[in-house]
C-alpha cells in the first residue's frame, strides 16, 4: 500500500458526530505518551498530519484523518497516565470504549505498546478487556531505535509469552520505529490486506 493523500478531517468527543461509517476504519490508542501521532505521521508519510507533543495526554479528541481518499485513519486519546482530573480521565474513558465497541465500520485497533519496556499492567488489563469485548486488534510495539535490537525482542517475547497464559493465540504483532521508519511496509501492507473485502 502506498499512502498518496492524508488529510486531517474533524476531532469530536461523541460518536455520532464521526464521519458517515461508509469506508474502511482503522484506529490507533495506546498508554499517553507511546508515540501514537509520530507513528500515524510516519506510515501517512506527512509530517505534521497528527500533533506531536512531548506532553502525555495531549490528543484528547476522536481525531479522524482520511487517507488515500478511501479509508479512515483515527487517532485516539491515550490510556492510562495523563495529568489530567480523575472526571476527564473518565469521560475519555467513556468516549474511547463507546468508539471502540460501537463504530461498525472498524476493521482494527491499534494497540501501540512502548518497545523499550517489560509488559505493564495498563497494557495487559486494556487488551484483556478488548479480548472480552470481542473487538478486533493488532499490537504495534514502538520506539524500537530507543533500545537494543536485542532488548526490545526480548520486551516484544515476554509480552507474547505474558498474553500466552490467557489468550490462545496471538494477534498481529508489529515493531516499529517512527524516527527510523522500521515496519512501515509491513504495517501499511496489513493494512491495505484488511481493507481489500471492503473494496470489493
Amino acid at each position: 500500500m502506498e499512502v498518496k493523500h492524508a488529510e486531517y478531517l474533524i476531532s469530536n468527543e461523541d460518536i455520532a458526530k464521526c464521519p458517515t461509517p461508509d469506508k474502511p476504519e482503522i484506529a490507533f490508542i495506546g498508554r499517553s505518551n507511546v508515540g501514537k501521532s509520530s507513528l500515524i505521521n510516519m506510515l501517512s508519510n506527512k509530517k505534521e498530519l497528527a500533533k506531536v507533543s512531548s506532553t502525555p495526554g495531549k490528543t484528547q479528541l476522536i481525531n479522524h484523518f482520511l487517507i488515500n481518499k478511501d479509508m479512515y485513519w483515527v487517532d485516539l486519546p491515550g490510556y492510562g497516565f495523563a495529568k489530567v482530573s480523575q472526571q476527564k480521565r473518565h469521560a475519555w474513558t467513556k468516549m474511547i470504549w463507546n468508539y471502540v465497541e460501537k463504530r461498525e465500520n472498524l476493521l482494527t485497533l491499534f494497540v501501540l505498546i512502548d518497545g523499550r519496556h517489560t509488559p505493564q499492567k495498563p497494557d495487559l488489563d486494556f487488551i484483556t478487556k478488548l479480548g472480552q469485548k470481542g473487538v478486533p486488534f493488532t499490537l504495534l510495539f514502538t520506539k524500537a531505535d530507543k533500545e537494543t535490537q536485542k532488548e526490545v525482542s526480548k520486551n516484544v517475547q515476554l509480552f507474547k509469552q505474558t498474553l500466552l497464559n490467557q489468550w490462545e493465540s496471538l494477534p498481529p504483532i508489529f515493531v516499529t520505529s517512527a524516527v527510523k521508519r522500521l515496519g512501515r511496509k509491513e504495517v501499511l501492507n496489513y493494512i491495505e490486506m484488511l481493507c481489500i473485502p471492503e473494496s470489493q
